[in-house]
């Protein structure tokens, strides 16, 4: 059996908006990602706590 983490979430803001995306930018496509039948859903990086205290003004246990 195959099975697909699908890392856009992780990866794509840590490369493209330096750790910026806020969780309300997150929550419309991941009901479409669920469907989509990913084994995973990776959406924590290493600045994860860091960015959502210090420039998203976010509780990074919600994310």
């Amino acid at each position: 059996m195959l099975r697909v983490i699908d890392v856009t979430v992780r990866d794509g803001q840590q490369s493209l908006i330096a750790t910026r995306l806020r969780t309300e930018d997150i929550l419309p496509i991941l009901g479409k990602m669920d469907e989509a039948g990913f084994y995973g859903i990776e959406a924590w990086g290493g600045a994860t706590f860091d960015v959502c205290i210090r420039y998203l003004n976010e509780d990074p246990w919600e994310r």
